[in-house]
């Protein structure tokens, strides 16, 4: 009797294209019409949605949810908890060229790659777009549309073109309040969290 081969622990739609050589973590879904390309890492009960491509070296955490025709390029990092909405869309080079000075072909080595993170729990609207080079904060929520150009803070809100920070928001989602001593305080579910231009924590719930 001839040992039979393991069943891998995460879902693959027939329609994906997936590297052998990429990192699929327990209880993710891949489905129609994605690629992951090698060296990229994804952690565990993710979902690709329909046509997400994943570039090669891309790190992403557990938990993540990548909405419909998104590209995740190399040097995103997308951390756990994270939600990318549809078509939503991260670069990669702050000087983009199809060609040299000197008319040639651009190739891997003729360009120096931005990185972006995305922080934990963190939610990106339908539409918006990362400049490279930012970072995104914990729990932060970009509104549909907005064009972000600069780094936003944790529980940051921002909206626009170019995005500005408008308020902030709670883990669950709700816009904060604003309370005396730099608190602000959720009126769905209550949780206060203080923020301060160079700090920001959980007060109470």
């Amino acid at each position: 009797m001839t040992d039979q081969p393991a069943k891998p622990d995460f879902f693959v739609h027939a329609t994906a294209v997936v590297s052998p050589d990429a990192t699929i973590g327990r209880g993710t879904s891949i489905w129609l019409h994605c690629q992951v390309r090698e060296n990229a890492h994804i952690g565990e009960n993710c979902i690709l949605s329909k046509g997400v491509y994943i570039d090669y070296g891309v790190t992403i955490g557990n938990n993540v949810k990548i909405q419909n025709g998104v590209s995740v390029y190399h040097g995103v990092t997308l951390e756990d908890g994270v939600f990318v909405g549809p078509h939503a869309c991260f670069t990669n080079d702050l000087y983009p060229r199809a060609i040299n000075p000197d008319g040639s072909l651009k190739k891997a080595d003729d360009w120096v790659v931005s990185e972006t993170v995305i922080c934990y729990g963190a939610a990106l609207g339908a539409n918006s777009t990362i400049r490279c080079g930012i970072t995104i904060g914990r729990w932060a929520m970009v509104g549909a549309g907005s064009v972000v150009t600069r780094s936003v803070p944790d529980y940051g809100l921002v909206v626009g073109n170019p995005a500005r920070l408008i308020g902030y928001v709670c883990m669950c989602g709700a816009r904060l309040q604003a309370q005396p001593d730099n608190v602000y305080e959720c009126p769905a579910c209550h949780t206060q969290i203080t923020i301060t231009p160079d700090n920001t924590h959980l007060r109470k719930q």
